[in-house]
């Protein structure tokens, strides 16, 4: 789906309704809007909160941004040779457009490692985007904020770096390394309009 129609599901989600956004075979990805919140989601926008669910079986849990990473590094340290292929296709569903025909080339491909099934991950990816752009209202150092999410898409992608280091660092709320966000940040003084795509790999 565009990234404009699930942004309007999102934005039009009632209190306490469930949506289901893909479901492929025994994974369900859904998106909830709650009519309650617990305390530490005291200062977030009732109206506006939703969370994201991953049903599998029985075990039905919110996943968070490192699902998304550690899959797309396991993927690509299993097939290098995909990695611009993947950092293109992550891009352009930042660049909002659909995740389903985005991967459609990649489905054809065979990953040792991976979490999820490819269309979970990508249409995942697409909510962290959608939820760091609909939700997030605290001062940002990137403009836009979902750059943020973003760079670590790409650095994933692109840094084999050992795994548990590079997930240490986002759970300390570390940003990602400059050189994936830069020139796509307006409140950097690199930043540049027009840029080629996949920029920060040259």
């Amino acid at each position: 789906m565009k990234y404009n129609k699930m942004f309007e599901i999102v934005k039009e989600l009632e209190f306490d309704n469930e949506f289901v956004v893909k479901k492929i075979n025994d994974i369900e990805l859904s998106i909830l809007r709650p009519s309650q919140v617990s305390s530490r989601f005291k200062n977030y926008d009732i109206n506006k909160n939703f969370q994201i669910f991953l049903r599998n079986q029985n075990r039905h849990f919110r996943p968070n941004h490192l699902r998304v990473l550690i899959d797309l590094n396991l993927r690509v340290r299993s097939r290098p040779d995909l990695k611009k292929e993947m950092a293109k296709v992550f891009d352009n569903i930042y660049y909002k457009k659909d995740p389903d025909q985005e991967i459609q080339s990649l489905l054809e491909q065979e990953f040792e490692h991976f979490l999820n099934p490819l269309e979970i991950i990508a249409n995942l990816s697409q909510l962290f985007i959608i939820e760091q752009d609909y939700c997030y209202n605290k001062e940002s150092n990137f403009e836009p904020s979902t750059l943020f999410y973003q760079g670590w898409v790409r650095q994933f992608i692109d840094n084999l770096k050992e795994i548990d280091n590079l997930t240490m660092s986002v759970c300390n709320r570390q940003p990602p390394r400059v050189q994936y966000t830069k020139k796509e940040n307006k409140k950097h003084k690199s930043f540049q309009e027009d840029l080629d795509s996949l920029w920060y790999l040259k």
